[in-house]
């Protein structure tokens, strides 16, 4: 998959469903499925695999068969896995252009940009042993209808929805299916997949940390890019205190390599320029034995808008983050 359409993919995905950010130890297993319609140059069905936030298979609508995207996966199934999963997501495939079009009509829309998709999976914590699952659908950005694990219901959000919610919740033999699969199937493939990649998805990568501010700003980025996994968090203190006024934390985006990065901006529009040595930026990383702090060093001329011997990596790119 060319890289710009896989961008493209994750920023969807995101915008639609979310990505579950899973707590230290525990490990995720999430498929997205998705059909789109009036998008020049992306392919109408797609479907992947991600472990632990690394894609490891893929199918889209043009190539007609699913790949493998880690060696891990590759060496450690047999061919007739790939064929499987072929046949399978070829006959979703067909099924999901039927479902965008279902949603198109109750929406009474005929034209324009449309996606609709779905996002299911697991969690399993390797410490207590404790399990979730997931399961839900997304239309043009928003829930559709999604399965409550616990109640063993779907809710529909949306008034389109309502018909789908009912039909569903009266088959109590896929309900009874879908329980066992997020509680027991979903959960074994998880951890022999953790299992299959053991060298990659539980190795730990520190990223490079930055303080950066576009001149004539009041605002400051902390920038960390190129950690492993993604569950990590960024904050700022002050005075030792995390603080959460004027501070815009962003979401945790993949890069090419497959490692990630995360940016949280602090609005700075005021103080002495001594007020400078009271913040810091903190990173944290699942796996990693201590925290990484930042600090921005004091300006040498705030007098002029000067602001000089700000930390680390100094990009040019400004714009790109406004």
């Amino acid at each position: 998959m060319p890289q710009d359409e896989m961008k493209m993919f994750l920023v969807l995905s995101v915008i639609l469903l979310g990505i579950h950010q899973a707590a230290a130890m525990t490990h995720t297993l999430m498929y997205f499925y998705t059909a789109s319609s009036g998008i020049p140059g992306f392919p109408e069905f797609i479907n992947l695999g991600v472990l632990d936030g690394q894609q490891f298979d893929y199918y889209d609508s043009n190539i007609k068969k699913v790949i493998p995207k880690q060696d891990w996966m590759a060496n450690n199934v047999d061919p007739e896995y790939w064929e499987r999963e072929t046949q399978t997501s070829s006959g979703t495939e067909q099924t999901f252009k039927a479902n965008i079009d279902i949603a198109k009509q109750r929406f009474g829309q005929t034209e324009g940009v449309h996606v609709f998709q779905w996002m299911y999976g697991c969690e399993w914590d390797d410490e207590t042993g404790e399990v979730n699952g997931f399961n839900q659908y997304g239309y043009d950005g928003e829930d559709f209808v999604a399965f409550d694990l616990k109640t063993k219901t779907w809710i529909a959000p949306k008034p389109q929805a309502i018909i789908t919610k009912h039909r569903w919740d009266s088959d109590r033999a896929q309900i009874e299916y879908n329980y066992n699969y997020f509680t027991q199937q979903c959960p074994e493939w998880l951890k022999k997949y953790v299992n299959y990649g053991r060298s990659s998805v539980l190795r730990t990568e520190l990223p490079s940390v930055s303080i950066l501010q576009k001149p004539s700003s009041s605002m400051i980025r902390c920038h960390a890019t190129g950690f492993y996994p993604n569950r990590a968090e960024m904050f700022w203190r002050k005075d030792g205190e995390e603080i959460h006024e004027g501070v815009d934390r962003g979401e945790i985006l993949p890069n090419d390599d497959g490692t990630f990065q995360i940016g949280s901006d602090l609005e700075f529009s005021s103080g002495t320029p001594e007020d400078w040595t009271k913040y810091e930026c903190v990173f944290q990383l699942s796996g990693a034995k201590e925290d990484m702090i930042t600090r921005p060093e004091k300006p040498v001329d705030v007098s002029t808008g000067i602001l000089t011997g700000l930390l680390s990596k100094v990009l040019c790119f400004w714009s790109s983050w406004f």
